[in-house]
């Protein structure tokens, strides 16, 4: 492997441990993908990221979807056992991931498979003679994933969840004798499980392979990354819509810019540290966190999409809300309270002051004009300094909103019926 590539690697923090010799060769890898939820999530996007970094130095890819693991559930980072899923729900979580890796890596020039196509048909007294046999309890307890739920003695560890060690060794010895892969990659956490698979290799086939991991992801305040108040942050549009994950990168910590353009773009050393730079003269431009947000959101969903939502969210900062169309309209607002109007009191006209403090954007209507008169109340993005102002037809937006604001953030989204 080129040097400069390790260089690079090491540079945008994707090393946190590797074996011996990980990187000397351009080894066949595997990657391996849970199916414990039916969209892959940021998180999962850092090692898709990474292999193609990996692919375009030379390294054959796999892709392995854990189709028979997902039935088990990897008991490390949890604190409780997973819920069990039924094969249905697992086949359809591939289904929908397999359509995701499509948009983000060439399978042509990559290869997807299946754990359910060689451990599904394992023979259980194959597979303890086979595999159990070279691994003691011992050496398994010790592994981080396993001690962590040892450690409370009211929960502890099923023999389910502690089996997907060996099953995870199981694949690493499948692929390497089926594919030839020599180095497995994956977040730190799963570096005991990588490293049951190294040892198993070494013991029945007397061959050295690799394993390589990169951090798992934290924010600058040490809370967990990819997490927000609902949840991950998905890759799937319906789940997380194009804006909200455009969002989810434009109000990412300054602190933490720098280092995930680094980690989640392919724009160059020199025009990450310019970004950096500009950040540091000049942070009220935000020029990192539009690049940061522009550039996945790209990756992810698509140049057309980015645009959308860098369009919609310059509308809503500062910009015209009528420029909107439905669609992008119902994505910025879909977190914001609501609440309905029917279309003939509109008709009539409805004083501002009295429909704020309805939505409850203020607490009465004498708060309402206090507002108004501070020139914090805006309508459709435009401020209003007029206290006897009535919202009518003309003010409707694209399917049917009327947008409120009173401050910097508080939003009240109306639905016209």
């Amino acid at each position: 492997m080129p040097e400069d590539v390790v260089d690079e690697l090491a540079w945008r923090g994707l090393i946190q441990q590797a074996t011996e010799g990980a990187l000397a060769e351009r080894w066949p890898l595997y990657l391996g993908l849970d199916l414990t939820a039916d969209s892959l999530h940021v998180g999962n996007l850092l090692g898709i990221l990474t292999v193609r970094r990996l692919q375009a130095a030379g390294h054959p890819a796999v892709f392995l979807l854990g189709g028979a693991t997902s039935l088990i559930g990897d008991p490390g980072g949890k604190r409780s056992e997973r819920p069990l899923l039924t094969r249905e729900a697992i086949d359809a979580h591939a289904a929908g991931i397999r359509g995701q890796l499509e948009r983000l890596v060439d399978l042509e020039a990559a290869e997807l498979v299946n754990n359910v196509e060689w451990l599904g048909t394992l023979p259980v007294l194959d597979f303890l003679r086979d595999i159990g046999k070279h691994f003691t309890v011992n050496a398994m307890v010790a592994k981080e994933s396993v001690r962590a739920r040892f450690a409370d003695p009211d929960v502890g560890i099923s023999f389910t969840e502690f089996s997907y060690m060996l099953l995870q060794a199981a694949d690493y010895l499948h692929l390497f004798d089926a594919r030839g892969c020599r180095l497995q990659v994956g977040g730190s956490d799963q570096w005991g499980n990588i490293t049951a698979g190294i040892d198993l290799i070494r013991r029945v086939r007397a061959a050295e392979v690799h394993g390589l991991t990169w951090p798992l992801m934290t924010k600058a305040d040490g809370s967990k990354f990819g997490k927000s108040e609902g949840g991950n942050i998905w890759l799937d549009p319906a789940r997380t819509s194009p804006y909200q994950f455009f969002q989810f990168w434009m109000t990412v910590d300054d602190r933490d810019v720098g280092r995930y353009l680094r980690l989640f773009t392919f724009l160059s050393p020199e025009s990450i540290e310019q970004l950096e730079a500009a950040t540091a003269a000049r942070p009220g431009r935000r020029e990192a966190h539009r690049a940061l947000a522009r550039e996945v959101t790209a990756l992810v969903h698509g140049e057309a999409a980015a645009g959308a939502a860098a369009e919609a969210a310059s509308a809503l900062f500062g910009g015209d809300l009528r420029k909107l169309d439905e669609a992008a309209l119902a994505q910025v607002f879909a977190d914001a309270p609501s609440s309905e109007l029917a279309r003939s009191r509109l008709d009539a006209g409805v004083p501002l002051v009295d429909l704020l403090a309805e939505t409850g954007l203020v607490a009465s209507k004498s708060a309402a004009r206090q507002a108004v008169t501070q020139g914090g109340v805006s309508v459709n993005g435009e401020r209003e300094p007029d206290l006897d102002r009535r919202l009518g037809p003309p003010d409707v937006l694209a399917g049917g909103f009327v947008v409120l604001k009173r401050g910097k953030r508080s939003y009240h989204v109306v639905h016209v019926r």
